[in-house]
């Protein structure tokens, strides 16, 4: 992961770009990490993933019978709602 300053990255935000479709980049300031900048492509496989997970945790939660079917799809669908 390419690591930039705060100041360098806003300097230099072309680069950060052109970076950022490569490899994610840290962003520092005053020596603290605040910030990961990543490609689109990158984003929406984090967002499928995480999509991925809330559906099995609402199966599991389903299954073991803490929710019910309908009260899994409706909270499903509040979170794809969410994004919107």
């Amino acid at each position: 992961m390419l690591t930039l300053g705060a100041r360098e990255a806003k300097n230099e935000f072309g680069r950060l770009l052109d970076a950022a479709q490569i490899q994610n980049v840290l962003i520092k300031k005053k020596g603290r990490p605040v910030v990961v900048v990543l490609s689109i492509k990158e984003y929406q496989l984090l967002e499928n993933a995480q999509d991925k997970l809330w559906e099995m945790l609402a199966k599991v939660s389903e299954i073991e019978g803490l929710v019910s079917e309908e009260e899994s799809e409706n909270f499903l669908k509040s979170l794809r709602h969410a994004k919107d």
